[in-house]
């Protein structure tokens, strides 16, 4: 009888996906070697060979891409097992791994860790900041149960297979200036064409929010900005602008409230948005992490962009 190890079959769905062993390793964050043994490990499991040489590679034999189209049922199987049985106990319990970028886990995340303390003590709840991208393997793993990725118009995210995407929450993006910056001084919206000449702060290269700052210098202004600065935190983002170094485009989520040290200025051109999205697996949700779905979603609906679409601190003018 064959023992099945589902955490090898993991390692086997990506190699599927991916094609080398470098590109597992990088995706998930382990070395190429533990990933070569950890098939190694697969193969003494079903007593057959798996793979077979490609150049310099390896590629799946006719065993292994049959193991491999099994191991997507069988991993969905696994998971709603275990939401099967964890609802038939009633007891809300278990570990919920969630991740997202810094602004969600501050505003969303960790007021759900709260939430959940208070009414369902039994789960345990770990929280990581990360980015969409660093974590969308994890998640398919199992590493992670719950992802908050951003998405910005214009910039989509991918979407892959075996995984369900929500979104949470939409709101504006505004313009975030120095204080003695002119354009905040006159009030009113501001364009981007007249940032050109302005030096502009944004996350670091390959996020959505790189791309849409870049995209959008380029789209409503015609240039491309003297991008100095990077950072993926939004406080050091900000900081930049306080001391007159930076402008930025930013979303409310991101921003603190009633801060005068800079100020908050609409997109003159038109209405940009980012949307905050959950990704979870395709597969029934525990009860463990429906309850921590229910508290995020809680916490996003008063952040959620209404009337003037301000979902957050009001124009600040020192």
């Amino acid at each position: 009888m064959v023992a099945l190890d589902l955490r090898r079959l993991r390692f086997l769905r990506e190699f599927e996906e991916r094609g080398t062993l470098a590109a597992v390793a990088a995706a998930l964050g382990y070395s190429p070697s533990t990933v070569s043994q950890q098939l190694a490990l697969l193969e003494k499991d079903v007593g057959t060979r798996l793979f077979e040489k490609a150049g310099r590679g390896l590629r799946l034999n006719d065993a292994g891409r049959l193991l491999a189209r099994h191991t997507h049922v069988l991993l969905s199987a696994a998971e709603a097992a275990e939401a099967d049985l964890a609802a038939l106990g009633g007891d809300i319990r278990g570990t919920v791994r969630a991740g997202g970028l810094q602004s969600a886990a501050r505003r969303l995340l960790v007021p759900a860790v709260a939430r959940m303390m208070a009414d369902h003590p039994r789960v345990r709840v770990e929280v990581f900041e990360l980015e969409l991208e660093q974590s969308l393997p994890g998640l398919r793993l199992g590493r992670v149960d719950l992802v908050i990725g951003d998405e910005y118009d214009g910039h989509p995210r991918p979407r892959p297979a075996g995984l369900r995407f929500a979104v949470v929450l939409e709101e504006p993006i505004k313009v975030v200036l120095p204080a003695a910056h002119p354009l905040a001084r006159a009030g009113g919206p501001v364009a981007i064409a007249a940032l050109r000449a302005d030096v502009w702060t944004a996350s670091a290269e390959g996020t959505g929010h790189h791309a849409m700052v870049v995209g959008t210098c380029r789209a409503l202004g015609g240039y491309e900005p003297d991008l100095r600065h990077r950072s993926n935190d939004a406080d050091v983002q900000l900081e930049l602008v306080r001391v007159g170094a930076a402008v930025a485009l930013m979303p409310p989520l991101a921003l603190p409230d009633d801060d005068h040290s800079f100020a908050v200025r609409e997109v003159a051109e038109t209405a940009l948005t980012r949307r905050l999205v959950v990704a979870t697996r395709d597969t029934p949700p525990a009860p463990a992490l429906t309850a921590f779905l229910d508290a995020v979603r809680a916490y996003a609906r008063p952040h959620q962009s209404d009337g003037d679409r301000s979902g957050g601190p009001a124009t600040a003018v020192p």
